[in-house]
């Protein structure tokens, strides 16, 4: 995926710069529930405390009792057992209270950064859309926000009360007993953590490597299935098969190699787990046998023992699941972080309703520094008069469109509305000023009647059906089972390209915008359709600023003036009447294409 340059940051460690950042951006979304916080985190830092004191009681306890040599075998164990039931209990008892008390925090949470990621890639430029993997991004979102539950719980509400768990047990072992105590479990302690630190770092690489495979399978998967028809054409199900499954299998090996050092991780951390136990009850049982502990003092110790060992490997668990979690919504987190080219000023200023006139003033502009698109391009529309753009494919026609919604900035002069220059503007009000009938047409997976009113989602079913009518697809309405209830299919497919382009003139004009654009609105059209749809659009655009795209060129014979574009310029400019007087290269397209239609 492309970063900005804005996302880069620099050191020498700079996935741990990005680990703290991440975290510091989730405090706002969680700290807007403070009061659940504090209750929640004072609960398990109390709760610590009492399992702490557990092991204290039975050691009062055992020491209590008067017992002989042969009771000793049953009365240890039993205690054991007993402490150790209590202690899971109070665990199980514990992490359903945190739930409880926190699960609205971390969905909120949840909620909130997903809505404003989605929000994000909607502000982001098309330049940034155009280059997207849809695969690849869907799946690396769908991964972070999964992962943010984790993230959140392990970092507030894990590790805190286990560092207070172990930093208890350690000072009660230090004040009690000989300091040799203290010392294993902190040497065991800081083995454990320095070996889980540097292990996981490790198979954090082998994890995002794992991730960019599992992401590049999905967006390959994806990118056949969305080019269904084009595989069907040349018989290509095999060769697209091939490729997904050699990405899938990169993707097993790396999952392998995760496992594999998993599993090692975990018996290296059993390894200096087993060591300290033995350490410690060895010296517990050596002080027993010369009179300086009792039996109580090791039941202690054991349960000690018992009740470090739980959070010390939790603590590697959670560890691990952090820096798994950080890993996954790294890219998601870097998305917010994309630079959004396209942003409002400060100071920008809401176009007002009304009628609107468009004027280019000597546009240039580039989508490759290389490759100049438009050059010098300067005319007028005002307001209520229809303007016509023509010419060859490759001109620049549809870009004029493009500039004009502002999907990208003019690299040259200026583009205005009423005397605004667009970059003046707020992108809302601009846009919701302007109507488009696009010439590829991609409707969305839901009911015709849906993909109409989505022009204004608003609008009554009378004024849908209404624009239904003026697009001429009445008759096409009647003949399907369910009406305007019928599904469209995914991007529409389940419709021809003319019947989709009627869908979005009956958008455009159900919209009802000051400024529409015709971009070959009528080119998958068969003749009869296209004169009928040809006059609903002349009404459409009576009174309004009308921009009209167009390759065939009998469809902008009644335009008010016809801009003729060649590799980016003006090269011809005027009325039907007057281009073909001059004898240029309108009227020489004109002379083709009359002669095409006579062959037909």
């Amino acid at each position: 995926m492309r970063r900005s340059a804005a996302t880069a940051l620099p050191g020498p460690e700079p996935t741990e710069r990005r680990d703290w950042q991440t975290l510091k951006s989730l405090l706002p979304y969680l700290w807007a529930y403070k009061g659940r916080v504090i209750f929640a985190l004072a609960c398990l830092i109390a709760a610590k405390g009492a399992n702490v004191a557990v092991p204290v009681v039975f050691k009062g306890v055992i020491d209590a009792l008067t017992i002989t040599p042969e009771q000793a075998f049953i009365v240890v164990p039993a205690a054991l057992l007993l402490a150790y039931g209590v202690l899971r209990f109070s665990n199980s008892l514990l992490t359903e209270l945190r739930e409880i008390i926190f699960a609205r925090v971390t969905q909120q949470a949840v909620r909130r950064i997903s809505l404003q990621v989605f929000r994000h890639l909607h502000a982001l430029s098309l330049r940034f859309h155009l280059e997207r993997q849809t695969g690849g991004l869907t799946r690396d979102i769908e991964r972070g926000t999964r992962s943010i539950n984790s993230l959140i719980s392990y970092t507030l509400y894990s590790i805190l009360p286990t560092l207070v768990e172990i930093s208890l047990v350690i000072g009660i072992l230090l004040v009690t007993y000989d300091a040799i105590f203290a010392i294993i479990t902190l040497v065991t302690l800081s083995l454990y953590i320095v070996f889980t630190v540097q292990v996981t770092n490790w198979r954090t690489a082998l994890r995002r490597h794992a991730n960019e495979l599992d992401s590049a399978a999905n967006a390959r998967a994806i990118d056949s299935l969305l080019n269904f028809e084009t595989v069907k054409y040349f018989n290509n199900e095999e060769f697209e098969a091939r490729r997904y499954d050699e990405q899938v299998d990169k993707w097993t090996r790396a999952q392998m190699k995760n496992q594999f050092s998993l599993s090692g991780l975990n018996i290296g951390q059993a390894a200096i787990v087993s060591v300290g136990v033995t350490l410690m009850m060895w010296q517990a049982a050596d002080r027993v046998a010369t009179g300086e502990m009792t039996i109580g003092d090791i039941v202690l110790v054991n349960a000690f023992l018992i009740q470090l060992y739980i959070p010390l490997n939790f603590l590697g668990v959670i560890y691990r699941e952090l820096r798994q979690s950080l890993t996954d919504i790294e890219r998601m987190f870097g998305l917010m972080h994309e630079n959004r080219e396209i942003a409002d000023a400060p100071d920008a200023l809401t176009l007002q309703p009304g009628p609107a006139a468009v004027r280019f003033e000597h546009v240039g502009f580039s989508y490759d520094p290389e490759r100049q698109i438009l050059e010098d391009v300067d005319f007028e529309v005002p307001a209520g008069h229809t303007v016509a753009v023509v010419g060859h494919s490759g001109s620049g026609k549809s870009t004029l469109a493009r500039l004009l919604y502002r999907f990208y900035d003019v690299g040259a002069g200026a583009i205005r509305i009423n005397g605004h220059d667009l970059r003046s503007l707020t992108q809302l009000s601009l846009r919701s000023a302007i109507g488009i009938v696009p010439q590829d047409t991609v409707l969305f997976n839901d009911t015709l009647f849906y993909n109409i009113q989505y022009g204004r989602p608003d609008a009554s079913r009378e004024e849908v059906e209404a624009a239904a009518r003026a697009a001429q697809l009445t008759d096409f309405v009647a003949r399907l089972p369910a009406g305007f209830d019928t599904r469209v299919g995914e991007r529409g497919l389940k419709l021809s390209g003319g019947e989709k382009q009627r869908v979005a003139i009956a958008r455009a004009l159900l919209k009802n915008p000051a400024i529409l654009i015709f971009d070959e609105a009528t080119s998958a059209l068969d003749s009869r359709t296209e004169k009928a749809i040809q006059t609903q659009l002349e009404r459409a655009a009576a009174g309004r600023t009308a921009i009209v795209i167009a390759h065939r060129l009998s469809t902008v014979m009644d335009a008010d003036e016809i801009i003729v574009l060649d590799q980016g310029r003006i090269v011809e400019r005027g009325r039907h009447d007057e281009l073909l007087a001059a004898g240029g290269d309108y009227a020489r397209m004109w002379a083709l294409q009359q002669q095409e239609a006579e062959e037909e």
